[in-house]
């Protein structure tokens, strides 16, 4: 998975390209919360996130956690797979999410 990030003042949008699954779920753990220090605004861009698994929901609910302590995350352009995993987990619930 390949991760591109754009920090504008306080607004960062992270595009996920590829597949966030076990592996690749806690390199973005880590590069998330070295990244969202000032951080008011997240925005995570799945344009081209081919497939999640439900470790990648987990990261990414664990995220939204601490951005309602600072801030909001939007995840935005989820495909109809990747929103099917949000709907099966719960996540649905959880995240903020914007459809293309």
């Amino acid at each position: 998975m390949t991760v591109l990030r754009t920090l504008k003042n306080d607004e960062l949008t992270v595009q996920l390209i590829g597949r966030l699954e076990t592996v690749t779920a806690p390199k973005l753990e880590k590069q998330l919360g070295d990244s969202l220090q000032g951080v008011k605004t997240l925005i995570m861009d799945m344009t081209e996130l081919e497939y999640i698994s439900s470790e990648g929901v987990r990261v990414l609910c664990s995220v939204q956690k601490t951005m309602n302590e600072q801030g909001r995350m939007i995840v935005r352009n989820v495909n109809e797979d990747v929103m099917d995993v949000f709907e099966t987990a719960g996540a649905i619930d959880v995240l903020m999410i914007e459809r293309a």
